[in-house]
């Protein structure tokens, strides 16, 4: 393996937790939109497919967390998957 592999476990402690909280600080975003799309109970102005990419892409980045056994990700993409289902869902019960 290269170096690359183990890089987390070379990264100062403090970064890894600015990380964790930057990983799931800035997946919050979904979270919002879903929140206007249920407190307004429309998704007129949302793009089914980009959100649908969205969850694909977290989903993606989860499971390259589990591989690599790294919480950071594991974590910041539980949080994304959840919020970017949220808008799909929304979508498809008030948008379509």
């Amino acid at each position: 393996m290269s170096d690359a592999a183990n890089l987390p476990k070379q990264l100062p402690r403090w970064f890894q937790w600015y990380m964790y909280v930057v990983g799931i600080g800035g997946n919050l975003f979904f979270y919002i939109q879903a929140y206007e799309i249920f407190s307004r109970g429309s998704a007129n102005d949302v793009s089914l497919p980009a959100f649908i990419v969205a969850f694909w892409a977290v989903a993606s980045w989860f499971a390259y967390g589990i591989a690599l056994r790294n919480w950071v990700l594991i974590s910041a993409n539980i949080v994304a998957m959840i919020g970017s289902g949220l808008v799909v869902v929304g979508k498809l019960v008030h948008g379509m």
